[in-house]
């Protein structure tokens, strides 16, 4: 414990208590102040143990030291650097310019820490009991630190600018009067927003906030049953990535890396609904193993969102859903359990070029996948996903996707056009399998052939004529274009006139069919 021993009285001024003139040699040192008792229950700025008077400063001496110390000793650079001191009034440095390092650790504050518009090199608070920090439109060069710290009554730090990293990691945050645990709508970081177990019981609000490098809320647990959202960031700009994904519960932080196997860790994990509309996400947005809680009227929007990556690995959520509308990305990747049921996923105008499964994803649950996104019938899903297979050269499954899709259709016409729809699923597969089509021209030859083989019939001119070939003549009539000298010789009189003109229309809408799915395999080819 660093003491007041050595002072001279008249370098104190007068009303100084015993452990405020320790305090004041200590900022002139640039040395730690640390009146903590050693038994780890009593220092415990978060339990119920009494910090009497031998450890207490009061906050407009503190204050002054940072806005109008005296200067270091010869040698020295003033810093203020306390551990476990209690702080009693309100900490007031609202406008002021503090110059001097701070680093409290394991400090109680026995009312609000007041910082609006204030301006620090660096704050470090580490492990410390606050009953609220007001730091709107704080500004620091360096690093703001709140790790491990508890605010019983939120904080706020709207429009405040980070010059490097903020961390708020392992700090607990209880909502004040509106709701909110976290207000930083405007925020800027310039480099690392480090939220990592992160305990907030409210709305943590970011909203058009910026960070320069990453935003980390691994294994952060959001709990708001209050209102709608518990993490409420549209137009969030981060320029690499950001985490919802798990953190180790051993060791250091693990900083943006996934955690070793056999580490113990904790899920992201929000009870509450998500906003992260019209975000934009430099390298990626990682869901790993996220759980999410939702009431029926809450969602997890990422609506018009743009990322190279995103990471849609987590718990499928029982309630609520997932919105994509607008939202552009260019890796997709996902597992089959993490998405959603019917009705609770919207993917109207979501764009993505490739598909990277996690595990397997066979096509006929990813035509469940477009289907939920579709509650009623839409095209545009199952043409981005054919368009995104068929990138990858899987053709099969695409056109498999676009026969999905006029399947989908065909459920929404009346019942005359559904009848034709069904006709051509069954004969053409509405021209996605052109192969079948030339079946049917085959099956219907060989009938031809034989029905015309049962009957002879007169020639029209008994002098010019071929020779009579019920197979010849079948297939002239199926054949559309193609001339084979059989038609147009003979007398059909009756049912025989029907039948031919069955079969050449049925040639007209097979050849047509064949022609078509051809021309389609020559084009992609």
């Amino acid at each position: 414990m660093t003491q007041g021993a050595g002072l001279r009285a008249a370098d104190l001024p007068d009303d100084l208590t015993a452990a405020e003139a320790g305090m004041w040699e200590a900022f002139r040192n640039g040395s730690v102040y640390d009146l903590s008792h050693g038994d780890a229950l009593v220092d415990d700025p978060h339990g119920g143990h009494p910090w009497g008077p031998e450890r207490t400063v009061r906050a407009r001496v503190v204050c002054r030291l940072l806005l109008d110390g005296p200067p270091a000793l010869a040698g020295r650079v003033s810093s203020l650097q306390l551990v476990g001191v209690r702080i009693e009034d309100s900490f007031d440095l609202a406008g002021g310019t503090v110059v001097p390092y701070v680093e409290l650790r394991r400090c109680r504050f026995e009312r609000e820490v007041l910082l609006p518009e204030t301006r620090f090199t660096t704050l470090r608070m580490v492990d410390c009991a606050v009953p609220r920090l007001e730091a709107a439109r704080l500004h620091t060069e360096g690093d703001l630190h709140l790790p491990r710290c508890r605010f019983l009554r939120g904080i706020r730090l709207t429009d405040a600018q980070i010059g490097t990293d903020l961390l708020l990691s392992q700090a607990v945050v209880y909502r004040d009067r509106g709701g909110r645990s976290i207000a930083a709508d405007g925020l800027t970081v310039g480099q690392d927003l480090q939220a990592e177990l992160l305990e907030s019981h409210g709305e943590m609000s970011l909203r058009s906030a910026q960070v320069g490098v990453s935003l980390s809320l691994r294994g952060a647990r959001l709990l708001n049953p209050y209102t709608r959202h518990a993490l409420n960031a549209p137009r969030l700009t981060v320029e690499r990535t950001l985490y919802l994904s798990p953190a180790g519960l051993e060791g250091p932080m693990l900083r943006g890396t996934t955690p070793p196997q056999g580490t113990r860790v904790q899920r992201f994990e929000c009870r509450g609904g998500v906003r992260l509309d019209d975000g934009r996400f430099g390298d990626a947005v990682d869901f790993e193993q996220a759980r999410f809680s939702f009431a029926d009227d809450q969602e997890l929007s990422l609506r018009r969102v743009q990322t190279p990556e995103l990471r849609f690995l987590g718990e499928r959520p029982a309630r609520g859903r997932v919105v994509l509308s607008g939202a552009r990305v260019v890796n997709l990747m996902d597992r089959a359990e993490s998405w959603p049921g019917p009705g609770r996923l919207h993917m109207g105008g979501f764009a993505y070029e490739t598909l990277v499964p996690r595990g397997p994803f066979p096509l006929e649950k990813r035509l469940r996948w477009v289907g939920a996104a579709t509650a009623e019938y839409h095209p545009e899903p199952y043409e981005r996903l054919a368009a995104v297979l068929r990138a990858g050269g899987e053709d099969e499954d695409a056109r498999e996707v676009l026969l999905a899709k006029h399947r989908r259709r065909r459920e929404t016409l009346p019942l005359a056009a559904k009848l034709v729809g069904y006709a051509q699923d069954w004969t053409v597969a509405y021209g996605y399998r052109p192969g079948r089509a030339a079946v049917w021209m085959a099956v219907l030859w060989a009938a031809g052939t034989v029905a015309f083989s049962r009957a002879e019939h007169p020639p029209i001119k008994s002098d010019e004529h071929p020779d009579w070939n019920p197979a010849l003549f079948a297939l002239d009539l199926l054949l559309p274009v193609i001339d084979l000298g059989q038609v147009g010789f003979w007398q059909l009189r009756g049912g025989w006139q029907w039948l031919a003109a069955v079969l050449i229309l049925l040639g007209w809408v097979l050849a047509t069919t064949v022609t078509a799915g051809v021309t389609r395999l020559l084009r992609r080819n």
